[in-house]
């Protein structure tokens, strides 16, 4: 028997009988595991999405004058005015843009910013 063979017969060989006798098996375990899988979906996946998004969220609506942040375009610069749904920075000496909120990719550490201008003055 050649594996074309095998592999038809195989695909062609009728579903083994559930525990009642139906064609099939599966039922109500089937839908369990499903629900199962969907839970632990949620708890490894969804769950810790939606706080690592509310904790940013938190961190945009506290940005004030003065802070310095990095864009999600990878542009540093520091807050200058907020307004309601978006905030002036300041980029250079006399460079100052409007940038939405939601583009703010996080705020610049100030101890952590210290850190590095320190270690490099010290190369």
């Amino acid at each position: 028997m050649s594996a074309y063979e095998f592999f038809t017969t195989l695909a062609m060989a009728p579903a083994p009988a559930g525990p009642d006798g139906a064609p099939g098996g599966g039922g109500p375990d089937m839908f369990i595991i499903l629900i199962l899988m969907f839970v632990g979906m949620y708890f490894l996946i969804i769950a810790p999405q939606r706080k690592k998004q509310k904790q940013h969220e938190k961190r945009i609506a506290a940005l004030k004058s003065g802070d310095k942040i990095v864009t999600s375009g990878g542009l540093y610069g520091t807050v200058v005015n907020v307004k309601d749904d978006r905030l002036v920075l300041k980029l250079g000496e006399n460079i100052k843009v409007e940038l939405a909120k939601q583009f703010v990719a996080y705020a610049v550490d100030p101890d952590k910013e210290k850190a590095d201008t320190s270690a490099d003055e010290k190369k």
